[in-house]
């Protein structure tokens, strides 16, 4: 935070009584009218679009924005939603509105990482892949904090840390995980977000790591964040996440103790109830003045670096002309399409209007508006459901038949009706047309957070990969009759498919795919807009997972999963054909890059077309100790185990969008810290030695060069020296 701002908090706090400085540490702040500080409250949302206060934007849902693999779109989409947001924000001021989810401290983004793909809040992240959550989450904090005198927002990153799950354990939950895990897997994007985005705040987990309270753990507030990382903002507990820790997990005896841990510990900011207490503790000695002052003038920093206490502030001139804007409905809309990845195609995509005479839309997401908003959500005013995109999308004339088909999860749409009551219907309709597509996945009401959704049975998380057995039912019914079937798949996860996947002509992964999404698909189906996601997540086979509950790494992800997946991450087919030539890989003396990666991407196709150009490193066996390590680890066998290393790893990517026949050289710098090896004990140091620098539109993975039809060039690189 720049120092103007620090001397503002400063001068305001130096004029507090002690009791004032402690009541601004709580989420929901009251004003101290003769300072000229307002009521504030800190907890609004902005995950893919201003949620919970009324109308805005709704983009797809942050997994989708992350199968984009787009920084450049993904940061004008948070620019969009901080211009929303500062757009409430000045309106409700206007009525001495300063209710919830009405500020400018938006707590996002969710940049754990997605371990298990049954967690229900997985959702909410950029995927599996620590780099490109990296990436992603640099991208979306630039694009809310801006680049003016004045933060436009405040983005918050979350949840610190080693956070995916269980959901229904969450508030009593000892996350067991290792060093290597810890350094390798879990903080990477936490470190980018603090080194590379300057991100002003960042939001503490509810479970335990390793025994501490992550919400007041000396270990990763002070150690990591302040020390390492030099973190320059303020920290926030989860909501009530304080009450956690003498409630559930018995760290401290009361409230009292629980708010002393925390502030001790480095969380400035408490989301609850739990700060109520804060004077008592100070009056029993538990909590310094000192340390009150501290986290107050953390926390109105903030506040000054977002205006709050200046008058010229270039944001104060948002008003609500500048949301919900047709600029933002067509930025949705791309964002639907370049989300959307094409899992399977025989040939049958895109269709040909003026072929068909009939299309049955069938399935329970088809129709429904929830389907398209995920979880975080604001209310769009301009939905178009995955029913309506195909009324638009069909030539004039087109009959479109629709059937429910079946219920989300239950087995049957009417509560008096036998089980099954919309399968007749729905075989009826499909033997009427010419071709089937079928909506089928999953809604928020049954994915997503403890105590936010319907799934009471596993509190949001799923219980299997699976699709849910009425509309497994469903789908077998409709692909009796042998009618050609388009499968689209409105989901938040990843889900197996391998049963479907035999009897459907096409597989659309479509995610949560916001406000535009139903137009989105339509034009893909259709051919008028070419799909051009990538998964970044693995979709496995279901019972290949090691239990939600084990957070080792071992076995999950693309990076350490054994089994062969059903789609790897970084897949995603095209309506074109990509050829990749002239790979080269030159090293770099001086600055973070180690070395600089160039490839030639040509379309080949009939169709324009984007391709996501990836690189992925590994280190070759036999020659990852040249040189070894620093002489004072003594015991490398214990240090570095070879089983224990990925198989590789995600350091670079760009997304291309390419005219048939048109070619382009993609130059990527890819850092040293790809480079580094996570030992055993969390140390990261370059390992003299072989290195084999792979490129191409996907992993370098035998499933993907099958599914894909070509494999990735690849390139050595020895470094000489750590």
């Amino acid at each position: 935070m720049k120092e103007e701002f620090k001397q503002i908090a400063r001068d305001l706090v130096e004029k507090m009584s002690v009791e004032e400085a402690a009541s601004q540490l709580r989420y929901d702040s009251p004003a101290i009218e003769r300072l000229g500080i307002k009521a504030y409250n800190w907890w609004n949302e902005g995950l893919h679009g201003l949620a919970r206060a009324g109308t805005a934007t709704v983009f797809p849902q942050a997994i989708a924005l992350a199968s984009m693999f787009d920084t450049k779109l993904l940061e004008e989409i948070a620019d969009v939603i901080a211009t929303e947001t500062r757009a409430k924000y000045n309106e409700s001021r206007k009525y001495d509105d300063r209710d919830i989810y009405k500020g400018i401290t938006l707590w996002s983004p969710n940049i754990n990482i997605f371990r298990d793909a049954r967690w229900g809040r997985g959702q909410e992240t950029f995927g599996e892949d620590p780099y490109l959550t990296s990436r992603l989450g640099v991208a979306f904090i630039k694009g809310i904090q801006g680049k003016g005198k004045y933060l436009k927002c405040s983005a918050c990153a979350k949840h610190y840390a080693v956070h995916s799950g269980p959901e229904a354990l969450r508030h009593g939950f000892d996350a067991k995980v290792s060093q290597k895990d810890i350094e390798e897997t879990y903080v990477p994007a936490f470190r980018a977000a603090i080194e590379d985005a300057d991100v002003s705040g960042v939001m503490g987990a509810y479970n335990r790591v390793n025994g501490e309270a992550a919400c007041a753990s000396k270990e990763f507030i002070e150690g990591r964040l302040l020390k390492r990382w030099k973190f320059d903002g303020y920290f926030v507990s989860d909501f009530l996440a304080l009450k956690d820790i003498h409630e559930n997990h018995k760290l401290t005896e009361d409230s009292v103790h629980s708010a002393a841990l925390a502030l001790n510990n480095g969380c400035d900011l408490n989301a609850g109830v739990t700060y109520r207490d804060l004077m008592k503790a100070y009056e029993q000695g538990l909590v310094s003045e000192e340390r009150i002052r501290d986290a107050a003038v953390k926390v109105l920093t903030i506040r000054a670096a977002l205006g709050m206490f200046s008058d010229d502030c270039e944001y104060d001139r948002i008003d609500l002309a500048m949301s919900d804007t047709d600029g933002s409905n067509e930025l949705a809309y791309r964002a639907a399409v370049r989300s959307t990845v094409l899992l399977k195609n025989d040939g049958f995509l895109p269709v040909n209007r003026e072929e068909i005479k009939s299309v049955a839309v069938i399935g329970p997401t088809a129709c429904s508006q929830a389907v398209l908003e995920g979880n975080y959500n604001g209310v769009s005013s301009r939905y178009v459901t995955n029913l309506e995109g195909v009324r638009a999308g069909v030539k004039p004339g087109t009959r479109v038949y629709y059937s429910e088909g079946c219920h989300l999860f239950e087995n049957r749409v009417q509560n008096l009706a036998a089980e099954d009551d919309r399968l007749s219907e729905a075989q009826a309709v499909a033997e009427a047309s010419d071709m089937v597509i079928m909506y089928v996945g999953l809604d928020s009401t049954i994915e997503g957070e403890e105590g936010d959704t319907g799934n009471a049975f596993a509190a949001g998380d799923k219980t299997s990969l699976l699709l849910p057995e009425p509309q497994r039912r469903l789908f077998d019914r409709v692909a009796k009759t042998g009618k050609p079937i388009v499968l689209v798949v409105n989901t938040g996860s990843a889900m197996d498919l391998s049963h479907e996947e035999e009897s459907c002509r096409a597989i659309l992964q479509s995610w949560y795919p916001g406000q535009a999404g139903g137009r989105a698909i339509a034009d893909i189906i259709f051919g008028q807009a070419s799909p051009g996601g990538r998964l970044p997540v693995t979709f496995y086979r279901d019972g290949t997972q090691p239990p939600i509950e084990d957070y080792s790494m071992k076995g999950r992800t693309y990076r350490y999963h054994k089994s062969e997946p059903l789609y790897p991450f970084g897949f995603g087919l095209s309506y074109s054909r990509f050829e990749y030539s002239d790979m080269t890989v030159q090293p770099l003396q001086e600055g973070p890059a180690l070395c600089r990666v160039s490839v030639k991407v040509k379309n080949v196709g009939a169709f324009a077309a984007d391709d996501v150009v990836q690189v992925y490193i590994d280190k070759l066996p036999g020659e990852k100790l040249e040189n070894g390590l620093n002489n004072d680890m003594k015991d490398l066998a214990e240090l570095l185990l070879p089983d224990n290393q990925p198989v590789w790893s995600l350091a670079g990517f760009e997304r291309v969008s390419l005219e048939p026949g048109a070619e382009e050289t993609v130059t990527l710098e890819i850092s040293g810290l790809s480079f580094e090896t996570v030992l055993e004990n969390g140390s990261r140091p370059v390992l003299a030695g072989q290195y084999r620098i792979y490129a191409g539109g996907h992993q370098p993975d035998k499933r993907s060069a099958v599914l894909a039809g070509n494999e990735c060039l690849s390139c050595d690189l020895k470094v000489e020296k750590q």
